[in-house]
């Protein structure tokens, strides 16, 4: 038996991550690279990830970055060439790449839904599906897929005021379908040993209005917002054999506002 200090190492894990530079993106690399994996960044906004990856390859870790647009399939499928043909492997994917439009309810066009569609949905599902492949060819591979609260529960409304922000529909319209299907490929894919789960964070704190994030301070169990690196104890423990026995969850990492 190992000790559960190596069961969270990622040592020659090859980890991908979509969104790679952003939010939560930039924190899961780190955090997945920390724990030794080779991280490959992933984003239409190649210039960031390959600015991320240096940094990280400064600090002794194993980082590169590529071009991916998940609206555009031509992209996806030539981005799961390159990394196969590199690695000849895949073990995490973290799907964490989000595009969001719309705003209020009725000012909302269908159009702004069929938009995020392409990437929230089925950009996630053609890179899963072509990953997941060669997942299944290992025996072995965990999918990450990142939600939000907003997939599990409704906005609470009130803690915007009158600060201008809200949730878009477009938004916990695919963060609710994201859900779904990871359960979707926790049940399809676990006879060939491949997990597949859901985290569903809390809202980030960055440079909101300080009347939101004291609303929605109140509104938390934890009394505050995620901070940066909230997020990477949770990815790790997903993506390692520390959760070997663990598919199909939707963990929440939101300070219990779900507890509600």
């Amino acid at each position: 038996m190992t000790d559960a200090t190596t069961r969270f190492s990622l040592d020659g894990r090859i980890c991908v991550v979509t969104g790679g530079a952003g939010l939560y993106g930039r924190w899961i690399a780190e955090g997945l690279a920390e724990h030794g994996a080779t991280v490959v960044l992933a984003a239409r906004d190649v210039s960031a990830c390959a600015a991320l990856a240096e940094q990280l390859a400064a600090r002794g870790m194993r980082a590169w970055a590529h071009r991916l647009d998940l609206a555009d399939g031509d992209s996806v499928r030539s981005f799961c060439d390159v990394v196969l043909d590199r690695y000849d492997r895949i073990d995490v994917l973290v799907n964490n790449a989000v595009a969001r439009a719309g705003g209020d309810f009725f000012a909302t066009a269908p159009e702004e839904l069929a938009e995020t569609h392409r990437v929230n949905g089925q950009g996630l599902f053609l890179i899963t599906q072509l990953f997941a492949e060669r997942m299944v060819e290992q025996r072995s591979g965990s999918i990450v897929n990142i939600s939000s609260i907003y997939g599990r529960v409704g906005p609470d409304f009130t803690v915007y005021g009158d600060s201008g922000m809200t949730t878009p529909v477009p938004y916990a319209f695919d963060k609710g379908g994201m859900v779904a299907f990871t359960r979707y490929l926790a049940t399809y894919l676990g006879r060939w040993g491949v997990r597949a789960n859901a985290i569903s964070p809390g809202g980030l704190q960055t440079d909101q209005d300080p009347r939101f994030v004291e609303a929605y301070g109140r509104r938390t169990p934890l009394a505050r917002m995620a901070g940066a690196e909230d997020i990477k104890g949770p990815v790790v423990f997903l993506a390692s054999d520390a959760s070997a026995y663990v598919t199909g969850v939707d963990l929440a990492v939101d300070g219990g506002w779900t507890a509600h």
